[in-house]
């Protein structure tokens, strides 16, 4: 159930922005999110119900992707045009899947660097071979180049966004035992 809140979570994340005009910090919760839900979708479940969860949270993604391109940038949607996305949001999940079942700070890291790097190589050489409507980009090793170029901001916000989000889901669960542990282990020694 937690694991379906978060993806809400991240889905509001990037419709929120845009209702209250407030896209400025491009922080989105997706990563994050996509990488706790992985490791939560195979947690005591069939094959069949971890593919399930898998669907369900791209589909969710995808409908939001649907929202926000016809109703809030008003650009007519071409399935093909997401169909890398989808792929990826899937492939994070399975990330988060295999190596966060059991986090540690090390993997959590791992998570974040491996997600928002991977979104930031394969969304920006999309866009440079022409996965829109339109071609920004000479097919050139340059165009190639400054596609990449442009795109840092953009990956910045998403190794910080991811990194605060997958930190919050992967370390507070944690902190929580910690003083829950450090709490019973005091408690002969006060009765003493």
């Amino acid at each position: 159930m937690l694991a379906y809140v978060v993806l809400l979570l991240a889905v509001l994340s990037r419709i929120l922005p845009h209702a209250f005009h407030s896209t400025a910090w491009n922080f989105t919760a997706v990563g994050g999110g996509l990488l706790f839900f992985g490791s939560r979708m195979g947690a005591g479940g069939t094959a069949r119900a971890t593919a399930a969860k898998l669907v369900s949270a791209v589909a969710v993604l995808a409908a939001t992707d649907y929202y926000l391109t016809v109703f809030i940038y008003q650009y007519p949607f071409h399935i093909a045009g997401y169909l890398v996305t989808w792929l990826w949001y899937a492939a994070v999940c399975l990330l988060g899947m295999g190596i966060l079942r059991k986090p540690s700070v090390l993997r959590v890291a791992a998570g974040v660097l491996a997600s928002a790097t991977s979104f930031f190589l394969i969304s920006n050489f999309v866009v440079w071979m022409g996965g829109s409507v339109i071609s920004m980009y000479p097919h050139t090793l340059a165009g190639l180049a400054a596609c990449y170029t442009a795109a840092i901001p953009f990956y910045r916000n998403d190794v910080v966004s991811t990194a605060i989000t997958a930190g919050a889901l992967f370390g507070l669960p944690a902190l929580a035992t910690k003083i829950v542990e450090a709490v019973h282990a005091a408690e002969p020694n006060r009765l003493a």
